[in-house]
């Protein structure tokens, strides 16, 4: 007996994930995880489960000034402080689950080369010209400070403490010169300016095929993106400075630059290319990245590109590096720049790099204490897909007792250790099936496209809850059939009904590996099967009768109280209330 015909062949689709380029200047917090990085994963290995070519490629930022902040705090070079932290941030990953076909640096000989021969065909193309400018000089340490190195207050909602880069709390982009009583980070004096010559990107040249470009996409991207953008180009764009005053970064390919540096998010982005070019060398196969970036004869796309990044990236992915795909030619544009908002504590935007009175544990301080499944189902679950998401202790530990533990764990558990006990674990035969049966049959087999459709859209959060929305439906049909009792007064109807909820299980290890892929495996070898859960396709599979299952053990543990006292207390004193 089968429960779904085979789905349909589809076409293979090329599906390149980006995530956005984290600074290797300290561990990821969890705002990070929820914003930037556990999105693309999820999406990623959805669509390889669905047959696409998925390449889903990142790694580390190691040119980025907080790295050079981190490193005069430390007295360490900046390149020794960005390895480190490469290294650290690669185990937290990977402790996490994140499943990048390529995870690198922007240290590589191979993302040097790309970012200058971008550099310099945006400069034979005349889309960059060089301009003396007034610079921020801290005139106690004698040097020229880089964006970050210079704060104050914003001059467009009043925020004391933006960066020389970018507000936190209102998101323009802006330069030094800009802030309100500016401050050197050095040194706390009062900078002054000098004059110095940069590169700038030549933005308003762009400004109407920008236009062009967003309108195509209102309907796929999110609207706040959407808003924020068109915004901008309504208020007209303005050249922006593409070097600096540094010694850290990728050099300016042309001589008498040798001072000044290509600035870090220039350089940044266009690491989503040359981390497919250097993955595709990987492979033996130097052109394999065109599958997913060169345009065709006509201009048509070879696919979607993806661009995972936290709202405050909106700028740099949405407008500054589609100018500069547009400048080089040739090259797809991103399909959909999915931006979520920011996971908060106690109303406030979490930051690496700022010092407040509650923080949240960083990534490798949760997994430490913490299954990495649950920290996927509670970031997934409570994502901030469209408006900023305040973490809450108590939250986080209700929605895994209450939804991953007593809903889709116990209903797994009860199930399997009942075939253990009264079959000695071997998948008994259906007999006729009843509406019930059936009907569960039918929500299983719906969950597949429904899931899909949230996934592909990008509405994860809404994926993952109509998921466990089946979870649920098997809690009542376990309630209802009662195959424990009915097991001596009806037997085959009672093996009829475990048949039936052995399939729902079947499925939902399918189901849940995008999100839960750590659980997902361990359910895969409880059911008697071997391999990689994520090798499968994304459609029921179905569990034969006869088949001998092993014994299980629960997916998930409790989180008791004294295990989330035992975190406040390894956080430190500023740690605040769970409230």
């Amino acid at each position: 007996m089968t429960i779904v015909n085979q789905a349909a062949a589809r076409t293979r689709r090329q599906i390149l994930v980006c995530s956005a380029w984290p600074y290797a200047s300290g561990p990821r917090h969890l705002g990070h995880v929820a914003g930037a990085y556990l999105p693309p994963d999820i999406f990623a290995r959805y669509h390889r489960m669905a047959g696409n070519n998925v390449l889903f490629v990142s790694g580390s930022d190691m040119h980025g000034t907080p790295i050079m902040v981190a490193a005069d705090n430390l007295g360490l070079s900046a390149r020794e402080v960005a390895e480190q932290n490469h290294r650290d941030i690669v185990d937290a990953f990977t402790r996490l689950g994140l499943s990048y076909d390529l995870y690198t640096t922007t240290l590589t000989p191979i993302h040097y080369r790309v970012t200058q021969e971008f550099f310099l065909r945006l400069h034979e193309a005349g889309y960059l010209f060089t301009e003396s400018t007034l610079a921020m000089y801290d005139p106690e340490v004698h040097r020229f400070l880089p964006d970050r190195y210079v704060e104050g207050t914003c001059p467009h909602c009043g925020y004391e403490d933006a960066r020389g880069d970018q507000c936190d709390n209102c998101g323009r982009t802006l330069d030094p010169t800009d802030l309100i009583n500016p401050r050197s980070k050095l040194s706390g004096a009062t900078p002054i300016t000098r004059e110095t010559t940069h590169f700038f990107l030549d933005l308003p040249k762009f400004s109407d095929r920008l236009t062009t470009w967003v309108e195509a996409h209102r309907e796929i991207w999110r609207p706040a993106v959407t808003n924020f953008v068109l915004s901008w180009l309504g208020e007209g764009l303005i050249p922006r400075a593409i070097t600096r005053d540094l010694d850290w970064g990728v050099p300016i390919p042309l001589p008498g630059y040798d001072d000044k540096r290509i600035y870090v998010w220039f350089d940044a982005v266009i690491g989503y290319l040359s981390a497919s070019i250097e993955w595709a060398e990987r492979q033996g196969r130097p052109d394999a990245w065109k599958d997913w970036w060169q345009l065709d004869a006509d201009g048509a796309e070879p696919g979607r590109i993806y661009n995972f990044i936290g709202k405050d990236n909106i700028p740099f992915h949405a407008l500054i590096w589609p100018a500069m795909l547009l400048g080089y030619g040739g090259l797809a544009l991103p399909y959909d720049v999915p931006a979520n908002e920011f996971l908060t504590l106690h109303g406030k935007k979490l930051s690496s790099s700022r010092t407040y009175t509650n923080r949240l544990p960083t990534l490798p301080e949760a997994l430490d204490l913490f299954d990495a499944d649950a920290l996927r189902f509670f970031l997934a679950i409570n994502a901030p897909e469209v408006r900023d998401t305040d973490f809450s202790w108590d939250e986080f530990q209700r929605r895994n007792n209450d939804e991953l533990v007593a809903t889709y764990g116990n209903a797994v558990h009860r199930l399997l250790s009942f075939l253990q006990s009264r079959y000695d674990g071997m998948v008994p035969a259906a007999g006729q099936l009843t509406a019930a049966d059936q009907a569960m049959l039918d929500q299983t087999t719906a969950a597949f496209s429904s899931t899909a459709e949230q996934i592909e859209a990008v509405r994860l959060r809404d994926g993952l809850r109509g998921l466990m929305s089946l979870a649920q439906g098997l809690n009542r049909y376990l309630d209802e059939a009662a195959p424990w009792k009915t097991i001596k007064t009806a037997p085959d109807q009672a093996a009829t009904a475990l048949w039936t909820a052995l399939q729902v299980v079947s499925a939902l290890r399918v189901l849940t590996a995008p999100y839960l892929p750590f659980s997902a495996q361990r359910l895969h070898e409880y059911l008697g099967d071997e391999g990689r859960v994520d090798e499968l396709s994304w459609q029921p599979r179905e569990l034969p009768a006869g088949r001998q299952l092993p014994k299980p053990a629960p997916l998930f543990r409790k989180l008791e109280d004294d295990e989330l006292l035992t975190l406040i207390d390894r956080l430190g004193p500023n740690i605040g209330s769970s409230n």
